[in-house]
């Protein structure tokens, strides 16, 4: 009989993934926070509809908005996604984003979209692949 056992197999199931699930989550919402206002931050402000439309929500991206980024579902089937476009905080709807970020016949590219997203993208693997990798540890002790 292995000494120690039971409290493995209990590490294993029960402590181990609640807290990487909890930490991962944490990471994908700071990281997703950073992209965002980065991308909020890069965009040209008129009356500013198009910086409000720019945002991030576990699920789905509202009606009309174009997908910057969307991870894999986790074990729950829950996913993170980063938009832009739709409808804003105001009502308004938000249509023109893609001709900001890709420009038009007549008007230069702007881009803020995806600018972000690939600056930061492999910061914010590196942090969630960080806060797995602590609450393992953790919940080893």
């Amino acid at each position: 009989m292995v000494q120690g056992l039971r409290s493995l197999n209990r590490k294993l199931t029960k402590t181990i993934p609640d807290r990487v699930r909890q930490r991962t989550r944490a990471a994908m919402e700071r990281g997703a926070d950073e992209i965002v206002a980065m991308a909020k931050s890069l965009v040209p402000v008129a009356e500013g509809d198009l910086r409000d439309s720019i945002g991030w929500t576990w699920g789905d991206a509202p009606k009309g908005a174009t997908v910057l980024a969307q991870s894999e579902p986790t074990a729950g089937g829950e996913r993170i996604t980063i938009y832009a476009g739709g409808t804003n905080s105001r009502g308004v709807d938000v249509f023109w984003h893609r001709w900001q970020e890709f420009g038009t016949q007549h008007h230069a590219p702007n881009p803020f979209f995806y600018v972000s997203y690939r600056t930061l993208k492999r910061r914010v693997k590196g942090r969630i692949s960080r806060e797995m990798k602590k609450a393992i540890r953790e919940g080893a002790k």
